[in-house]
């Protein structure tokens, strides 16, 4: 036990291999990266403040919306900064400490995601087959409780998993194959024995996507049964179209993660995972904004009136 704490405390920092080590390629990608970055940023908080100030959006569906964008900022702002400044920097590291906040953060924020948009389906079925009961069951205390279990289950699971993590053995090697700190790039480093880890991440992933995409599914079953049962071609497309946006998110989302996640492990590539982990902690906060904009007469409707606010004033 002493020697694997000698171990640990010669560690004092990591070295980010990044997304590649061709020099010519950094400034190029710094700024396809930065540009990503800046219309994720721009956008999430678009999304917020429209939801906020605009009265009419005062509902659940954009109070979970506006949770969903800050769940975008926030862990597409845990990976990005330090990405980008790596791209220029000719000492690509970080310091344990750094390593470990990365990696709890990161999971926080991904594991809300999975579990909000699990919420956002949720929402979705019971205005669409409890419409005369949706104020009722979606009240303002319901709504609250809705997104602080995801919140608060999420930062316990990610706690777990970095204490497990940050307690194995690290010797020599301390060059991450990868652009942020993450479980498995991790695990590849450590002198330990990883296999109960390598169990607890699948175990958890596992479970935390099958449990929420279960919520998905039965809900747009629920869904989908609804809209058949509705007489006309406009009131069942009306009903779909407010559907529409949160199963594309859901697609995009899922999708990538159960690529990442849920292969087997002799599939597995850290290469491949590089590409996975860039949709999913840089692309799709970028996407989710626009997703939930360009389709959705509400927000274009919120946003011209805001416009139009700023103009008078200005």
């Amino acid at each position: 036990m002493a020697a694997a704490n000698h171990t640990k405390s010669t560690v004092k920092e990591f070295i980010l291999f990044g997304i590649t080590d061709q020099p010519n390629l950094q400034v190029p990608l710094f700024g396809v990266f930065l540009l990503i970055y800046v219309i994720t940023v721009i956008g999430n908080l678009g999304i917020i403040i429209l939801i906020r100030t605009d009265i009419h959006l005062h509902t659940p569906m954009y109070f979970f919306l506006s949770h969903l964008a800050f769940v975008d900022l926030c862990y597409s702002s845990v990976i990005a900064p330090k990405m980008l400044a790596n791209f220029l920097a000719t000492k690509k590291t970080i310091s344990y400490n750094a390593c470990a906040a990365q990696l709890g953060c990161f999971l926080t924020f991904m594991i809300t995601e999975c579990f909000l948009l699990a919420v956002m389906a949720y929402d979705r079925y019971v205005a669409i087959c409890n419409p005369l009961l949706y104020q009722t069951i979606m009240s303002q205390r319901v709504c609250i409780r809705l997104v602080a279990a995801p919140y608060i289950y999420s930062f316990g699971v990610a706690l777990f998993h970095t204490i497990v993590t940050f307690r194995l053995s690290f010797c020599s090697a301390n060059v991450i194959n990868h652009f942020y700190c993450d479980d498995l790039p991790l695990l590849a480093l450590s002198c330990s024995d990883t296999s109960t880890k390598q169990i607890l991440i699948y175990a958890f992933a596992g479970f935390d996507m099958i449990c929420s995409l279960l919520i998905v599914l039965i809900s747009y079953i629920f869904i989908l049964s609804a809209i058949l049962r509705i007489s006309s071609a406009q009131g069942r497309h009306k009903a779909f179209s407010t559907c529409v946006s949160h199963l594309t998110a859901v697609t995009i989302f899922y999708g990538t993660l159960i690529f990442m996640y849920l292969q087997p492990s002799t599939n597995h590539s850290l290469e491949t995972d590089k590409i996975a982990s860039i949709f999913y902690t840089l692309v799709i906060p970028m996407l989710n904004p626009l997703i939930y904009s360009l389709r959705n007469k509400e927000v274009k409707g919120a946003l011209k009136r805001t416009t139009q606010r700023i103009l008078i004033v200005l």
